[in-house]
């Protein structure tokens, strides 16, 4: 797979009541195409900086963010990075601007100038994806939390970008309204083959994907599979971060002198793993 973003020798800063401070340290990491990351860390790890850094919102102090070969320091180019790679934030009522779902996520291939036929086709399009056909005549503000991020997720992706950059869509959601999103975000990176940079810091969001990078004080400190990064128990809670409820069970069995791999994550190898361990006791 080709990179679609390549993030070079990163550095972000901004001024504080004339205190500068860092919240990106010479960073540097590519996303493939086609490619579903999550990127974990907990406040003020950075996290949030570098994707709103993705898709042009913030400009790099220093080095360089190339979408698609386009540097996003380029002003000329800014509206065609956005339309590369689309930004999805926390709170879905501030994405929110028509008072009926489908207009909704007409608004913006709308500002794209495009034909209404085409229009049509991109919105209806769009809210089967994300399984919200049904209520395309409906009110976003009836809807459930994660109904209505999921009506914003539709609205950025009737724009078509390459790429969807979801800064903590979920965290003001109850678990069915988390668990909604994140099928939606695996269905349509492997149904549409839209590449998906998931910040989060919800464990269970970071089993699904194929990489996880984790970031502490602006700068990453572990990149891998989900099963590599969360072997690694102690250093995540040593960066304020949890791990999956299978890998805390079999890393506790593990201190209690269980012959057991911390290196799954699902439950059924959990089960398999336990299992083994029981069966070599008896012996």
């Amino acid at each position: 797979m080709d990179n679609l973003i390549e993030v070079k020798n990163v550095t972000y800063e901004y001024t504080d009541e004339e205190t500068v401070h860092t919240a990106v340290k010479n960073l540097s990491l590519n996303i493939k195409k086609g490619s579903f990351t999550v990127i974990l860390g907990h406040n003020g790890s950075g996290k949030s900086t570098l994707a709103k850094m993705l898709n042009g919102l913030n400009k790099p102090t220093l080095g360089d963010i190339l979408v698609d070969g386009i540097n996003t320091k380029d002003e000329a180019n800014e509206l065609e990075v956005r339309r590369k790679v689309g930004m999805v934030f926390q709170n879905p009522d501030n994405q929110l601007v028509a008072s009926i779902v489908e207009e909704d996520v007409a608004f913006g291939p709308e500002n794209l100038g495009l034909e209404p036929s085409v229009i049509r086709q991109r919105v209806d399009e769009a809210l089967k994806a994300v399984d919200m056909y049904e209520f395309r005549k409906s009110t976003p503000h009836r809807l459930s939390g994660g109904q209505k991020q999921r009506i914003a997720i539709a609205g950025i992706i009737a724009m078509q970008p390459l790429c969807l950059v979801l800064d903590e869509p979920t965290a003001m959601l109850d678990p069915k309204g988390r668990a909604e999103i994140v099928s939606t975000l695996i269905k349509l990176n492997h149904e549409k083959g839209i590449t998906v940079i998931l910040i989060t810091h919800y464990m269970e969001e970071a089993e699904k994907a194929d990489r996880v990078v984790v970031m502490n004080d602006g700068e990453i400190i572990s990149d891998g599979a989900p099963s590599e990064i969360f072997k690694n128990v102690e250093q995540l809670k040593a960066v304020g971060l949890d791990v999956p409820q299978t890998t805390e069970l079999l890393y506790n069995l593990q201190k209690n002198g269980f012959s057991v791999s911390t290196n799954v994550i699902s439950i059924k190898e959990a089960a398999c793993e336990i299992a083994s361990a029981l069966h070599s006791e008896e012996k």
